[in-house]
């Protein structure tokens, strides 16, 4: 205050300081800058359960044909420790059987690839925008890396055959398998795990609103299913024809590849508010 006038502290005599961001807005950001910021954004949970449904659908796929041509789940892994305990009570009558191995490959890389996959979003934010992406493509590359291996590499005509061919590509797919599972984790959608149908059953039909008109976890559980049975029955398909598993794997590369775009443009956590489907 000086002589009774109110001086600004710009010292300009009230005028705005000409340097100072117009409005106070702070300048505008480089394009780099934007997506670095974009891609350290937490993602929204509304309507992420379209992603985690549709992993329903890979799920069915890679199952079902895996069971056709290898003997053995790589995502369902309640099955393996069924097929690993029946192939322990074998091994009285030695040699044990192709399925002990394969089905033990499959639940021991399932396990393996749930330790990394959940210390990689716990570590680095469960719900970053570049996690997520990252993460899935990782189990793209590997769905790519298995795909690989049964196009190019010498077919073995054995089915009881125990080789590289065979456990390889087992181990990759069962190790990306889990990254859906822990996504579910992630995202706070713990139902939607994509590799368990039982309990998601038992909770559908015991649900008090059923048959209410408005009941969204009524219809997150009846939908993962059918789009497992889906992804079934494409996989039956394949395993039947003279494409093989090999078709199964692409394909699920290829949705993989769709939902890594999905996650890159995915709406960030503060620009739409979250609700309930």
């Amino acid at each position: 205050m000086s002589n009774g006038f109110c001086f600004s502290a710009n010292g300009g005599g009230g005028r705005p300081d000409e340097e100072s961001p117009l409005l106070g807005k702070p300048p505008p950001r480089s394009m780099l800058g934007r997506f670095r910021k974009s891609m350290n954004d937490q993602v929204s949970r509304s309507w992420a359960d379209l992603v985690l449904l549709l992993c329903y659908v890979v799920t069915g796929l890679l199952d079902s044909s895996s069971t056709q041509v290898w003997g053995t789940f790589v995502s369902m892994q309640t099955g393996n420790t069924v097929f690993v305990g029946l192939g322990l009570a074998s091994l009285v009558n030695p040699p044990p059987p192709a399925r002990l191995w394969r089905s033990g490959i499959s639940l021991v890389s399932f396990c393996v690839g749930s330790f990394f996959f959940a210390r990689f979003h716990r570590y680095f934010s469960p719900k970053r925008r570049w996690v997520l992406c990252v993460s899935f493509a990782t189990q793209m590359l590997l769905t790519i890396a298995a795909a690989c291996i049964t196009t190019f590499a010498p077919v073995n005509l054995d089915k009881e055959a125990i080789d590289w061919t065979v456990l390889l590509p087992l181990a990759l797919v069962a190790f990306q398998s889990c990254g859906q599972a822990v996504t579910s984790r992630a995202l706070r959608y713990n139902s939607l795990n994509s590799v368990v149908l039982t309990s998601i059953y038992c909770d559908l039909f015991s649900d008090q609103d059923l048959f209410a008109l408005r009941n969204v976890e009524r219809n997150r559980r009846a939908a993962a299913p059918l789009l497992l049975l889906t992804g079934a029955v494409a996989g039956g398909l394949f395993s039947h024809s003279s494409i093989g598993i090999m078709g199964a794997l692409w394909l699920a590369a290829f949705l993989k590849f769709l939902m890594v775009i999905m996650w890159f443009f995915w709406p960030a956590k503060h620009e739409q508010p979250e609700h309930e489907q």
